[in-house]
């Protein structure tokens, strides 16, 4: 089986901030649950009322991935780009507007809404809310129905429990939390959107991707018969980094930095590597049982700068059944690039995202049309609730964030780390209150001497 995957550089890039796409929404035909939104095809049918909490590059790139899916789900057979939006008119004479933004920091807050305001969806200062209530006030607009989530992970639990308890349409991005109190309030979140019919849709778009959903239903269809071994990697270069500035406090700093703090991005294996954690338990139809051992380290970024996060992990993982994952990934500069998933059966492999080889058989490979996932999944979203049957992606989500935490345990730990027993956690991460001043964080952890709790 080839592991040769050479990653894409939109995923390695993050999110574009503008995605040029021509995307139709399937079977939004019905009429949207919520009243202030109607069905698709009327000329006087408002689209989707967006809020957006958290406005960093990738909250501004899902707002406009999200703006073009509700164009599209209103007039599904006018072809899409984004860009389109810029002629303004056509977007304003839909209904289709961002009524508010949220961050904590107001300078982020303005260079988004300067970037709305090239395409003429620029929010007004009355409804730009900053602070660490600002979501709540955001939340309490009772015109918006989708709210945008893409603040650090760490404020995602409370964050989507607020917004589910508001009653509003939710697209979180990934993962769902940092430590599992945080995935536990995900999935009661999701529990009760279920119960209220709203719709919660998470950022692992590979699940919305066509040539991912082709693959995986001939794999669990039986391709390549039982799988029995299978393995993802998520191995890039480093990413950005804010230095510490004069007058910024530990809190502030370790905010503006915080992909490199676990307490608000779960360390990379939970920020990153979800993605390819989640096709594996997509792919296997199940979490793993325990991570049975993990190996990784800080070798390459080891400045201040860089908090105290790991910079590689490999954790081997059980599922039910007897069935082995490895798991690995890197942000080291210099080394090979390889980013992907990939399954053996009793009968033949598949890279799980396009191409299938049986045993003995001609192979199969995916010949669809090329879409954007980032639009897909809030296409996807839209669709779901205009039918009346909305997206509920809080369990999988979930368990895909907890597969990540139970490896990043047993590699901070050097221990085998069982699902079961992760779940009896109650350790919260992070600083009590977000008012202090200093907040020291944990060293780096070292196997043998960290403990799980």
């Amino acid at each position: 089986m080839t592991t040769s995957h050479t990653p894409n550089d939109r995923e390695l890039s993050r999110r574009n901030f503008i995605q040029n796409s021509s995307l139709a929404v399937a079977g939004a035909v019905a009429a949207l649950r919520a009243p202030y939104v109607h069905a698709a095809g009327s000329e006087n049918a408002p689209g989707v009322k967006i809020g957006l909490i958290g406005c960093g590059g990738r909250g501004t790139g899902a707002l406009l991935d999200a703006v073009g899916a509700a164009y599209q789900s209103v007039y599904p057979e006018k072809g899409y780009h984004t860009e389109d939006v810029a002629e303004g008119a056509t977007v304003e004479k839909r209904d289709i507007k961002v009524l508010a933004l949220a961050d904590l920091y107001e300078e982020r807050l303005e260079r988004c809404n300067r970037n709305l305001e090239r395409v003429k969806l620029k929010v007004p200062t009355d409804h730009c809310y900053v602070g660490i209530d600002a979501y709540q006030k955001l939340l309490a607009h009772p015109e918006i129905n989708y709210v945008i989530l893409a603040t650090p992970p760490h404020f995602r639990p409370a964050h989507l429990k607020a917004a589910i308890e508001a009653g509003k349409n939710v697209f979180m991005e990934k993962p769902a939390a940092v430590d599992v109190p945080g995935v536990k309030t995900v999935i009661e979140a999701g529990k009760l959107a279920a119960e209220k019919k709203l719709g919660i849709a998470a950022g692992t778009q590979r699940r919305h991707s066509p040539d991912y959903r082709e693959t995986i239903k001939r794999l669990h269809d039986g391709a390549i018969g039982d799988i029995v071994y299978a393995k993802c990697y998520w191995n890039g270069g480093q990413i950005w980094v804010i230095d510490r500035k004069p007058g910024w406090t530990d809190v502030e700093w370790q905010l503006k930095n915080w992909n490199y703090f676990t307490w608000l991005s779960g360390d990379h294996i939970v920020e990153q590597h979800v993605h390819n954690l989640d096709v594996m338990n997509w792919v296997l139809g199940a979490h793993p049982v325990k991570a049975v051992s993990g190996l990784g380290g800080r070798q390459s970024r080891t400045g201040d700068r860089h908090g105290h996060i790991f910079d590689h992990f490999a954790v081997e993982y059980e599922y039910p059944g007897g069935v082995t994952m490895f798991s690995q990934c890197r942000q080291i500069n210099g080394c090979k690039s390889i980013v992907g998933e990939f399954v053996r059966g009793t009968h033949g492999t598949s890279n799980c995202a396009n191409y299938i080889a049986p045993s003995g058989a001609d192979g199969w490979s995916y010949r669809g049309r090329a879409r954007s996932a980032y639009q897909q999944e809030h296409e996807n979203l839209i669709a779901s609730i205009r039918a009346g049957e909305p997206i509920n992606e809080a369990q999988n989500i979930a368990e895909s964030t907890m597969t990540a935490i139970i490896g990043r345990e047993a590699c901070y730990s050097g221990q085998e780390i069982t699902w079961d027993q992760a779940m009896e956690s109650t350790k919260r991460l992070g600083p009590e209150s977000y008012d202090v001043a200093e907040f020291d964080i944990p060293p780096v952890a070292r196997p043998g001497s960290y403990k799980f709790s």
